[in-house]
């Protein structure tokens, strides 16, 4: 894949940054109920959620608040370097993600207070962005 291929699937895929912000859990027992994620393993259960469904897990760690910026991929699987642009982008300014990928997207985790940054270096390198109301930023 070479440079210019990756420059076309950035430019043609887009950025959504959803609204509210969410938390890492360290839970004691997995519920999917209305989370972003839930994760097991044989060490531990992580959920990932929204601030409205904390109250509703068991949990006995947390570290809040984060960002999701939904990253809807133009040509999944077949862009080599797309993920390794996207987190060395955000980590040339400074900033540290989390990120989940599932079947058809990525996922960014960034801290709320750095949001911003890490929106503004995705649009230096091509990503159109917006929210999930469509609202372009």
């Amino acid at each position: 894949m070479n440079k210019q291929t990756l420059d076309r699937v950035i430019k043609t895929s887009t950025a959504i940054v959803h609204k509210g912000k969410y938390a890492y859990l360290q839970a004691n027992e997995a519920s999917t109920d209305n989370h972003f994620i839930v994760t097991k393993d044989n060490d531990e259960i992580t959920i990932v959620t929204e601030e409205k469904n904390i109250p509703n897990v068991d949990y006995f760690d947390k570290v809040e608040w984060f960002k999701l910026i939904e990253i809807r991929v133009s040509e999944p699987f077949v862009t080599v370097g797309f993920l390794a642009k996207v987190t060395k982008t955000i980590a040339d300014v400074g900033l540290n993600i989390l990120v989940v990928s599932t079947f058809s997207k990525d996922y960014i985790l960034v801290r709320q207070e750095t949001y911003q940054t890490a929106i503004d270096a995705l649009k230096a390198i091509g990503f159109p962005v917006t929210n999930n109301n469509a609202e372009k930023f």
